[in-house]
């Protein structure tokens, strides 16, 4: 089923966002985790692409597994980040076969080591190039991603929002943002987005704060921010992971509560291959949705 018709129901939609491990041991601990979070009945899931298509076959069987053997609607990420056309439609073809109806289009971070992305020769520069070639060949659901803060090489938010106004009017069908932690950079950023017209669906993008030196790690190369009120709650129990957990499990809660009372079309949570957090937020959030 495509994620649009989905989204289409009066009520929001929970949804989990997975990376193929690198291992059979983190393939285990993976399945692990779809089967317990099956239960909370997800809208769908999606899976990442690795930096320079490094995960490719990864994606594609996995996105597979999940919808055709466990019974989850999956979405399959895809970026342009060294393909050229060629192999993007192959990717799509065996997508297309594994009867995946959904697709992330990204045009993708430079692979480690890289400072800035590089075209493939014969491939795609932006997102827009990717989506377009996606919607003029096949009849994919496609979601793209969208930054409330600005991306991290645009932080001029007009010019992002010019940027994403290309994207969206290329073809794409529903939106999910990067992840953040104060919801008054989402709601601005909607503002933004209605102003330049963009009338499609925008699914919060939300990660628990579970390890701050990681966290950390993430905001920097996303571009996310972490305010100074936030961080004060951290304060002085930076390496006891439990306080910080539940302090993060908290927020996360808060937030989420916040977005479903303003009635956000669903809310995806990056899961990091990990069911307990994500269960514990959507066992306090069982009266909101």
């Amino acid at each position: 089923m495509k994620i649009s018709e989905k989204l289409s129901s009066s009520s929001p939609i929970f949804s989990f966002e997975f990376f193929p491990p690198k291992n059979s041991e983190g393939f285990a601990t993976l399945y692990e985790t779809i089967a317990r979070l099956k239960s909370s009945a997800p809208g769908f899931v999606s899976v990442t692409y690795g930096a320079g298509g490094t995960t490719r076959s990864k994606t594609v069987d996995l996105v597979g597994n999940i919808k055709n053997a466990i019974g989850i609607e999956s979405m399959a990420h895809l970026t342009c980040v060294g393909h050229n056309e060629h192999e993007i439609n192959s990717v799509l073809e065996n997508l297309y076969e594994k009867n995946i109806e959904n697709v992330l289009a990204l045009r993708g971070d430079p692979p480690q080591g890289e400072e800035k992305f590089i075209k493939t020769k014969g491939g795609f520069e932006y997102g827009n190039e990717l989506v377009s070639f996606i919607k003029k060949n096949f009849s994919f659901c496609i979601g793209a991603a969208c930054y409330p803060e600005g991306h991290i090489e645009c932080k001029d938010l007009d010019t992002d929002i010019e940027n994403l106004k290309r994207k969206v009017d290329s073809g794409v069908d529903f939106l999910v943002t990067q992840l953040f932690f104060d919801n008054q950079n989402y709601f601005k950023f909607l503002d933004r987005v209605q102003a330049a017209k963009i009338n499609i669906p925008v699914i919060p993008g939300i990660m628990p704060i579970l390890n701050l030196k990681q966290m950390h790690r993430f905001t920097k190369m996303c571009g996310a921010n972490l305010s100074p009120s936030l961080l004060d709650k951290f304060k002085g129990i930076e390496d006891d992971n439990d306080k910080v957990r539940e302090i993060g499990i908290a927020h996360a809660i808060k937030q989420c509560q916040e977005l479903l009372e303003y009635k956000v079309p669903g809310i995806h949570f990056y899961t990091l291959n990990r069911s307990k957090a994500t269960l514990d937020i959507l066992d306090a959030l069982r009266d909101f949705k």
